[in-house]
Parts: C-alpha cells; sequence; structure tokens
C-alpha cells in the first residue's frame, strides 16, 4: 500500500536527520520563499536529499517520498502520491520527491502541482535534471543546484575549521586520495568498498536499466578504464581497443550516458575552430576522487592527475551553473595547458596544475607552455597551481615577458565553495 511504503520512508528520514550534518557552503543557495521549482541534482549519494531535508525544516510542515524505491515503481495514478503525503504529513504545502527520475512523465505531475500551489524541491541523479534540459521538461518557473560530493572547503570544516598552512597541505593530500562523499567520511564504514558498489549501483540503476543495455561488460570495462585514467587523453577508436566495445558509436553513445549518471565528464581540446574542437581527443575526469581511486586508479604513481582532478571538479561546477566554460590546450609541438577558462567571448585564465615545480626543469617546462599559450590565445591571466608555492614571478620566454601567479592549490580550491 502506498500509504504504508510513505510511512516507511518518513520513520528513514527521522533517523537521518539525527545523524551528523555537516552544512554546505553553497555560493547561491536555494531560496523557499518563492513559488519557483528548486531542483537538486547531481551524483547519487553526494547529500542532495540530506541538504534537501535540511533546508525543509525551516518550513515547519513539509512531505517526502523517494522514488528510488522498488514499491513505487508501478505507480499509474499520481493522485495516489499526493493522497498518501496528506495523510502521513497532515496535508503538508513543501513537498520533496526525491530522485524524481525514476517517475515515468515527472515533469507533467510537478509542473501540475506547482499550478495548485504545492512549493516543490526535487532531487535526481542524471543531466536531465541540469539546467540547460529543465527549460524543456518544466513550464513554470525554476531554479536549479548541482550538488557534488564535499568541495576541499566542506571537507575541512568536518574536523577543523583552523588549520595551519602545513595542515591543509596534509589535509588536501588526504581528500585528494579520498574524494568527498560524505558517508564514509562521516561514518565508520570502508571507503573502497562503498565507493566501488556506488559505481556499480549506478551503473545498473542509471545506466544500464535505463537505457536497457545488452553488453553489460562492456560499458563496465569502458567506466573502470576511464576512471583509472583520468586526466589523460582519450579518443573513441583507442577505447575501442582497450575495452570490449568495439563500435566507436557504442564509445560514444556509453561515455554520453556516464556523464549523465554523473560518474565522469570530458573536456575538449580548444580552438577557435568548433569543427577542430569535435575532432581532436578529449580528456577524461572523475566527478570525485575517491571514486576514481577505488575504480583502480594509483594515487602513489601520479598524484598530480589527482591534483589537476580536483580543478578540473572546481571548473566544471561553475561551468553547469553558466558562468564559464573552458576547455584544455595542446600546441603542435604537444605542449599542453590544462585548463583554458573562457567567461563569454573572452578567455580569461589559463590555468596549469603541477603537483611539484622544485625541479627546475619542471617548472620551466610548466611555464613555457603557460607563455605559449598566452601568446596564442591572447591571454595574460596566467596561473600555476602547485603543492606548496605561493609567489607571482615575471618570467620571459621567445621576446614576450608574462607574470605567472604560482599559488598552493589547497589556496585556489578553498575559493570555489
Amino acid at each position: 500500500m502506498l500509504v504504508d511504503a510513505v510511512l516507511i520512508q518518513k520513520r528513514e528520514l527521522e533517523n537521518r536527520l539525527k545523524e551528523n550534518y555537516v552544512e554546505r557552503k553553497i555560493s547561491l543557495p536555494l531560496d523557499l520563499g518563492n513559488d519557483q521549482i528548486k531542483v537538486i541534482t547531481g551524483p547519487r549519494r553526494s547529500g542532495k536529499s540530506f541538504y534537501a531535508i535540511h533546508l525543509l525544516q525551516q518550513t515547519g510542515s513539509y512531505g517526502y517520498v523517494n522514488f528510488d524505491d522498488e514499491r513505487l515503481a508501478g505507480i499509474e495514478n499520481y493522485d495516489e502520491v499526493i493522497n498518501a503525503l496528506n495523510t502521513v504529513y497532515d496535508n503538508p504545502r513543501y513537498l520533496l520527491f526525491d530522485e524524481v527520475q525514476n517517475l515515468p512523465r515527472w515533469e507533467l505531475f510537478v509542473n501540475r502541482l506547482q499550478r495548485q500551489g504545492f512549493r516543490l524541491l526535487i532531487t535526481g541523479s542524471n543531466a536531465n535534471l541540469l539546467s540547460s534540459e529543465l527549460a524543456t521538461h518544466l513550464t513554470g518557473r525554476h531554479t536549479s543546484l548541482v550538488l557534488f560530493p564535499f568541495t576541499f572547503s566542506e571537507y575541512l570544516s568536518i574536523f577543523s575549521n583552523q588549520q595551519t598552512m602545513l595542515e591543509k597541505k596534509a589535509s588536501l593530500d588526504i581528500y585528494a586520495e579520498q574524494g568527498g562523499y560524505p558517508e564514509p567520511l562521516l561514518k565508520k564504514i570502508d571507503r573502497r568498498d562503498y565507493l566501488r558498489t556506488l559505481i556499480q549501483s549506478t551503473l545498473y540503476k542509471d545506466i544500464i536499466r535505463r537505457f536497457k543495455i545488452r553488453s553489460v561488460q562492456g560499458i563496465d570495462d569502458l567506466a573502470l578504464y576511464l576512471m583509472s585514467n583520468i586526466a589523460r587523453e582519450y579518443s573513441f577508436n583507442s577505447l575501442s581497443e582497450v575495452t570490449k566495445c568495439r563500435s566507436v558509436h557504442t564509445i560514444d553513445k556509453y561515455i554520453r550516458y556516464l556523464q549523465e549518471a554523473f560518474l565522469l565528464f570530458s573536456l575538449n581540446r580548444f580552438s577557435f575552430k568548433l569543427k577542430d574542437q569535435k575532432g581532436s581527443n578529449k580528456k577524461i575526469y572523475s566527478t570525485d576522487n575517491g571514486m576514481a581511486v577505488s575504480a583502480g586508479f594509483r594515487f602513489s604513481a601520479d598524484r598530480g592527475a589527482l591534483y589537476e582532478n580536483l580543478v578540473a571538479i572546481a571548473l566544471k561546477k561553475e561551468e553547469i551553473a553558466g558562468r564559464i566554460s573552458f576547455f584544455y590546450w595542446k600546441s603542435p609541438q604537444n605542449e599542453e595547458v590544462d585548463f583554458v577558462v573562457k567567461e563569454g567571448l573572452r578567455i580569461s585564465q589559463l590555468i596549469q596544475v603541477c603537483s611539484d615545480i622544485s625541479n627546475p626543469k619542471t617548472l620551466k617546462r610548466e611555464i613555457r607552455a603557460l607563455v605559449n599559450a598566452s601568446l596564442e590565445l591572447h591571454c595574460e591571466e596566467l596561473l600555476l597551481l602547485n603543492d606548496r608555492a605561493n609567489r607571482t614571478e615575471t618570467f620571459k620566454w621567445q621576446n614576450a615577458t608574462r607574470q605567472i601567479r604560482i599559488i598552493p592549490i589547497w589556496q585556489w580550491l578553498e575559493g570555489y565553495v
């Protein structure tokens, strides 16, 4: 019976509210004071529902349904959901629908409830709920928020709000390996087992079951291979050679599915010509470092790749919010700059990530790439993120003089709440 399922979910919710809660540092928090539909999306288990629940506690009266529940899979009459909520929660005005993408034609239901005067907050775990898609789904006004696992700043707040620079550097190395998923950090559970199970759950629920994929081994191999090779270039042809997916069209489709499920995201190579961008190799990143490490990435082998992945995540959130777009740059001589940041039509920043610049040869290589990219892209805001150095230096290369800000990665990450 639907009422029983909603009642059991309410009890589960009450138990969760007794758990420790780390306040999320949101740059533009959701405002419950208007009738816009509030949408929170992002990876599974990143804390979306917990954040939403703590928001709704401010209202005093709300109802909650989690549609990631097999007991609700066969609902045909959606009015029964409202009847059950009215019975269990005593006619709530505010409604939280968790993992709403599992409800067929959810957008029609949500639109109707808004017209009827309900205040709605919905969460979901796939890219159909991103702002770029919501305009086609929701006819009424809406506002959206993408919630990833804990940022570095939120991670620090779990343990202490005040740390020395050396302590923050040490915390960064731990965070770069463990990632920011809330439950393994706040509870005494095995992180690797938790994240491996989460990967498989996301693959099955958000991809295999949703898109009716028959070659389960193929997409599983592809996901684990990409997670084990973060911050590296890939092409569809190269991936078809190292996985059981022989078709480049299948590879392309599977990568889109992995991105929709917030497991991974790709980065295009920068070019002023859109055709060249699409034809070039892309780079792959994971939405959480801990997930990449659990999938098989070796932290000790390449700390720089994990640092780069942290920066990519921060920039990706800015891109999703519509504030920037970003790319990587590579010269014909294979010099590379990790991130080219665009604001509108203007290239605003070039960012290089290097775990250790104590070797003069390494420093020279990273700076040379930055300066050459600066000349080609007409950008003079140059950043070199590293493990500890903090200074601004002026460098000359091929008759060009550029100032480069050298910043510790932990300091840069703290600025991205």
